[in-house]
């Protein structure tokens, strides 16, 4: 496991958790952002990645 790839975990789940109940395009566009680079650290880790939608609740 490497810190790079728990960090960017991290700074994507974040970003995705701000902005997944948001009802606009720009709102959805981030939550996405977010999903893909917390997706990009959990690969690199060797996780699996999330392939729910975002906002869906379900891990």
């Amino acid at each position: 496991m490497s810190i790079e790839g728990k960090a960017k975990e991290a700074a994507g789940y974040v970003k995705e958790e701000l902005n997944e109940h948001g009802k606009t395009p720009e709102a959805q566009k981030k939550a996405q952002e977010g999903r893909d680079l917390r997706n990009e650290g959990r690969i690199e880790d060797g996780k699996a990645p999330k392939t729910t939608p975002v906002g869906s609740g379900a891990e």
